[in-house]
């Protein structure tokens, strides 16, 4: 069921939604939620690794959908124009395979958002990830009017960095971050808004069919407000 007027009104990023083709980005309400800890619940990356800074992976099937749930819920409350965090669910055929996120402080003065996801491990080979942050900086840029957009992925975390490499991202250096006790090699990577359009061919390519957005406008005024 759709977001009501009122909500969309009162809390206009309920009504955020990107479409490609058969994927979908949307606001997680609570029944796609719990979908979405579901598909996590079932394994997200394979156990001898870990591709998180904070390891909410780790535990029972019941601990990981549990941890999806309270981040998600609290994250919901973080969409203002001093921290934005806005995670949505990614759908390929009308079935949950993941999110996709973005997260930016001080978005008035630096119009600079992260962008980070998570894939269950059922769906990891199909290119999805690829398309999806595709997607995602189509919104960010296009709809959100961002200036610059960083990701990052962990040196043991191939797929990652294939994907920041293959979308066009432009190395940042490097960090050591501590990971489960352990300092762990962390590559950086950015994205001009410049660099973007530069690569819209590309991006289209990869996305395979024509952008639709949906709910942005408001939010968008919203922040910039």
């Amino acid at each position: 069921m759709p977001p009501s007027q009122e909500l969309i009104r009162l809390w206009p990023a309920a009504a955020v939604r990107a479409r490609s083709g058969d994927l979908e980005l949307r606001w997680m309400d609570d029944e796609l939620l719990a979908d979405v800890a579901s598909v996590a619940a079932r394994g997200v990356h394979d156990p001898a690794t870990m591709p998180f800074e904070h390891p909410w992976t780790r535990g029972t099937a019941d601990d990981v959908a549990r941890s999806v749930l309270a981040y998600q819920w609290h994250a919901r409350a973080e969409v203002g124009p001093k921290k934005l965090v806005l995670e949505l669910g990614v759908l390929v055929d009308g079935g949950v395979v993941g999110v996709q996120g973005l997260v930016a402080d001080d978005w008035p003065v630096l119009g600079r958002v992260q962008t980070g996801s998570w894939l269950g491990l059922e769906h990891h080979g199909r290119g999805i990830g690829r398309r999806m942050r595709a997607l995602m900086l189509h919104l960010a840029f296009a709809g959100l009017g961002a200036r610059e957009a960083t990701s990052g992925a962990f040196a043991d975390n191939p797929s990652s960095n294939a994907v920041s490499r293959r979308l066009g991202y432009e190395p940042n250096g490097s960090v050591m971050v501590p990971r489960e006790g352990v300092a762990a090699l962390h590559h950086n990577y950015v994205m001009t808004r410049d660099r973007w359009t530069s690569l819209a061919a590309d991006h289209a390519a990869i996305l395979g069919a024509p952008i639709e957005l949906e709910g942005v406008e408001p939010l968008r005024a919203a922040l910039d407000a």
